[in-house]
């Protein structure tokens, strides 16, 4: 019943936070936008946890510096995103054209600065994320990409992407990789809701410099294992 509930929530939510951000996307400027998509993040967060039962921890704040990072993180769940969103201010990310199904979401992506890639990766994607790269290289925002490309089950891993390393190398910032259980709670394919505490854990930073591969083995580790230990842990 309180998953049903918060189902119905999650898409009212969501259809009024589209055309609320619609109309603040033709403000000038994206810091506007920015604080709708927050407070976005922020109410599904709080369905979660009052109407779902679902609450959620955030560790590691010390671990983002005060200069501009790019965050690799762990994607287990759509409420990943509502995390991010509402813990992290003016956030630049790193989307999947999946995201284009939804009509209304175009234009507040557009608005957002937000690199919308076609999850076949692929020369387009490369020439897309480059040109992303540009504009962000003049913004003095966090950027979000999950390196997976692809929602993980708790205790899954698919291949990762070295888009999030060419991201930080081009723009000269520090990796900040996530790790998270929600997935114990919120299961991908399913409307149903796990009642319980989970985490999502900001890591210690990635420093520029590393080779690809030396960057890339040092993300999943860092990543996986702590992810590994979170499930683990349980809810």
């Amino acid at each position: 019943m309180r998953a049903a509930l918060y189902y119905i929530a999650y898409w009212l939510i969501t259809v009024a936070f589209a055309l609320f951000c619609l109309l603040l996307a033709a403000l000038p400027g994206k810091r506007a936008l920015g604080w709708g998509l927050w407070l976005y993040g922020s109410a599904q967060l709080a369905a979660l946890r009052y109407i779902a039962g679902v609450r959620i921890e955030v560790h590691g704040r010390e671990n983002i510096p005060a200069e501009p990072v790019v965050f690799g993180a762990k994607h287990q769940s759509w409420g990943d995103g509502f995390v991010m969103l509402a813990n992290v201010e003016n956030l630049g990310f790193v989307a999947g054209d999946h995201l284009y199904k939804f009509p209304l979401l175009k234009p507040i992506l557009k608005k957002a600065g937000a690199i919308v890639l076609s999850n076949q990766g692929g020369e387009q994607a490369q020439q897309v994320l480059n040109g992303g790269i540009a504009r962000m290289k003049d913004e003095r925002r966090h950027v979000l990409i999950y390196p997976e490309g692809h929602l993980s089950a708790p205790g899954e891993k698919h291949r990762y992407r070295s888009g999030v390393f060419h991201l930080c190398e081009k723009l000269d910032r520090v990796c900040v990789p996530v790790a998270t259980n929600l997935g114990l709670a919120w299961d991908r394919t399913s409307i149903a809701k796990t009642p319980g505490t989970v985490t999502v854990e900001f890591l210690a930073p990635i420093e520029c410099g590393l080779t690809k591969e030396a960057f890339m083995s040092r993300l999943e580790e860092s990543v996986e294992t702590r992810t590994n230990q979170l499930v683990a842990k349980g809810i």
